[in-house]
């Protein structure tokens, strides 16, 4: 089973918190490996996160933002997470390497797969991995009942639509690999799901993943059952 440290927080002292522990895994890995692969789960709540993290002094010449998952959508849509990823990240000399949903096909995948190898080693080994958790069970774009979620020979696919849209998501080989995973989650709608997570619920897309090092930043409210 896997194992997840959960580290609590109060609602306001929750964006910081999370920020504490992507910095420290950013410093790390830079210190040890000079570098660090940073993946980054779309979806509005980390965004505070992401821009406390961004007021940091740290090494970001030396940072590489790739993502987790993202919507098969123009990129000037909305629903697409890139803009407001690096809208949060405005100003900091970070390298990106998004996931190609302008090429969606195999070639464009293998060529995305390919660059993550020239940065993060063969098979890709990303440093620190942000994830989110949804009140179904979801991670990344691992939704309930989608066949991305058997794959074991590919680090991104396709998914099918979900909530409207059909995404490009990480698959668990690549998520297992990852030194670290840093869960964000907050609000009483998250309180259950996450508990199931933590007691290692491997029927709910989030609980299938097996990482080498797992910490879950939660506000109260979501970490209520989780204790």
């Amino acid at each position: 089973m896997a194992k997840h440290h959960v580290e609590t927080a109060s609602t306001d002292q929750w964006a910081s918190r999370g920020a504490d522990a992507l910095d420290f895994a950013i410093r790390s890995a830079v210190e040890l490996r000079g570098q660090c692969v940073v993946g980054l789960s779309g979806g509005d709540t980390p965004l505070p996160v992401f821009t406390e993290l961004a007021t940091r002094h740290l090494p970001w010449d030396q940072v590489i933002f790739t993502q987790v998952d993202e919507r098969l959508v123009p990129a000037h849509d909305p629903a697409r997470n890139l803009a407001a990823q690096q809208a949060a990240f405005d100003g900091c000399p970070v390298r990106w390497l998004p996931l190609p949903v302008d090429d969606p096909s195999s070639n464009g995948i293998d060529a995305f797969v390919e660059s993550l190898g020239e940065v993060s080693g063969q098979p890709p080994q990303i440093d620190v991995v942000h994830l989110g958790l949804g009140s179904d069970g979801h991670t990344g774009s691992l939704v309930p009942g989608d066949a991305v979620l058997d794959i074991e020979d590919r680090d991104v696919a396709l998914t099918e639509p979900y909530q409207g849209h059909a995404r490009l998501t990480m698959t668990r080989p690549i998520l297992d690999r990852a030194r670290l995973l840093v869960w964000l989650v907050e609000g009483p709608l998250k309180a259950a799901i996450l508990a199931r997570l933590v007691h290692g619920d491997a029927t709910i897309p989030a609980g299938k993943l097996e990482p080498q090092q797992s910490i879950v930043v939660a506000d109260s409210a979501a970490s209520a059952a989780a204790r």
